[in-house]
């Protein structure tokens, strides 16, 4: 059987460990686990340790780390996905899929034809709903590090940043993204709902962004990237 699967944000070794008031309650409320029952833990270090559950209680878990393995290494093709902003549950579907299929960053990006708009106090709680998005991605995926969720940036300030050694952006007129050289850091961008300008595509390139294409369908911007990255995982990733 599998067992549960935690995230726990501070480095963790062998030995007695107190897991945070959130995870004491779902273990505890929600599935109502009990004292010598087994879970697994990592703390994004790329290490993944086997626990026994010692204590339980409303607000508390005390776990006995007793064992620390290698966990799951990432892919030798490092990926940057700079997502344009999307609504709600499209941009959370983004995320979610992009961990999942071993994206290393991402950086949700502002553009033309963006249609969220996010104060400082809002941004820096849809930064922190975003980071946990990712994370409880790698709970279910078996993925041992968490991809780093950067704040939301303008376009063009992420294009002029932005460091790899291929870096495409997707346009349905372009040589297909099976026509490049293997890289090893690859850095995507992928427009909002209502797609990049041509100003936005001027920009990118003059920005050593290269044109790529997928296929002759055009993608939904939550569907682009789970196409872009598995075809780039495939062709020069651990797929």
């Amino acid at each position: 059987m599998r067992l549960s699967r935690f995230f726990v944000d501070t480095p963790l070794s062998l030995g007695s460990h107190q897991l945070p008031e959130a995870q004491a309650h779902y273990l505890g409320r929600v599935l109502r686990m009990a004292v010598g029952e087994q879970i697994q833990l990592f703390d994004g270090s790329g290490r993944e340790f086997m626990a026994t559950l010692t204590e339980i209680s409303k607000k508390m878990v005390v776990v006995e780390i007793t064992n620390e393995d290698a966990g799951q290494p990432d892919s030798p093709l490092h990926i940057h996905l700079g997502q344009g902003l999307s609504r709600g549950e499209r941009m959370d579907w983004a995320i979610q899929k992009a961990t999942e299929l071993g994206v290393n960053e991402i950086t949700p990006l502002f553009t033309e034809r963006c249609e969220v708009r996010l104060n400082d106090e809002r941004a820096e709680k849809r930064l922190a709903h975003w980071q946990q998005v990712a994370i409880s991605a790698c709970e279910q995926c078996g993925r041992s590090s968490i991809p780093k969720i950067h704040p939301p940036q303008l376009l063009n300030d992420w294009l002029q940043q932005t460091q790899a050694d291929l870096k495409l952006i997707l346009h349905p007129v372009a040589e297909p993204l099976t026509s490049h050289n293997k890289p090893q850091r690859l850095a995507f961008v992928i427009g909002p709902e209502g797609g990049l300008t041509d100003n936005e595509i001027a920009q990118a390139q003059v920005n050593q962004f290269q044109s790529a294409r997928l296929g002759p369908r055009v993608l939904r911007t939550e569907t682009a990237p789970v196409v872009a990255i598995t075809v780039a995982q495939q062709l020069w990733g651990d797929f």
